[in-house]
C-alpha cells in the first residue's frame, strides 16, 4: 500500500511540474524615470503609455517592450509628438539588467500656430459712370481724353 501511496504522490508531483515556468521568478522590470522638456516651457506632456505632467517634469514609465511616444500641447503652439525606444540590456552574472530610454531627456521644439485666416470685409461696389451720362454737347473734351472741357474750344450754345 505503500507503494502505491508513492508512486501517486511522485506521479502528482511530475504532473505539477509541466506547468511550471522560470518566468515565475524574472521580476517585473522597475518602471524607468524619463524626463520631459519643451521650448517654451509649461507644455502638456502626455505619454501614450499613461503618465503626464507640465514641462520641465519628471515622469516614472513602465517601459513597454516596444517604444512610446510623448505628445506635447500647449495652447497658441502646433502639438508635437516625439517617439522614444526602449533599449533592454539583459543581465548576466556579474551584471543587472538594465532598461534604458532613448532620448532621455525628452525635449520637443514647439512653433507658434499659424494666425487663423482673417475674414476679409467686402468692399462697397462704386457704381460705373454710365457712358450716356456725358452731355453730348461737349466733344472737346472726349476728344482730348480729359474728363474736363478744353478751355480753348469755342463754346456751343
Amino acid at each position: 500500500m505503500r507503494r502505491v501511496i508513492a508512486i501517486a504522490v511522485a506521479g502528482a508531483s511530475l504532473a505539477g511540474c509541466s506547468s511550471f515556468s522560470w518566468d515565475s521568478f524574472k521580476s517585473a522590470p522597475p518602471p524607468v524615470q524619463v524626463q520631459l522638456e519643451s521650448t517654451p516651457p509649461g507644455a502638456d506632456a502626455v505619454t501614450s503609455v499613461g503618465p503626464g505632467c507640465k514641462t520641465p517634469c519628471t515622469v516614472s514609465v513602465a517601459a513597454p517592450d516596444s517604444g512610446f511616444s510623448v505628445t506635447f500641447n500647449m495652447p497658441k503652439f502646433e502639438p508635437a509628438t516625439v517617439p522614444v525606444t526602449v533599449v533592454r540590456n539583459p543581465g548576466d552574472l556579474t551584471t543587472a539588467a538594465s532598461t534604458v530610454v532613448d532620448p532621455n531627456p525628452v525635449v520637443a521644439e514647439l512653433k507658434p500656430s499659424a494666425p487663423p485666416p482673417r475674414a476679409r470685409k467686402p468692399r462697397p461696389k462704386r457704381p460705373k459712370p454710365a457712358a450716356a451720362a456725358a452731355p453730348a454737347a461737349e466733344p472737346a473734351a472726349a476728344a482730348n481724353g480729359s474728363a474736363f472741357p478744353d478751355p480753348n474750344a469755342p463754346v456751343q450754345r
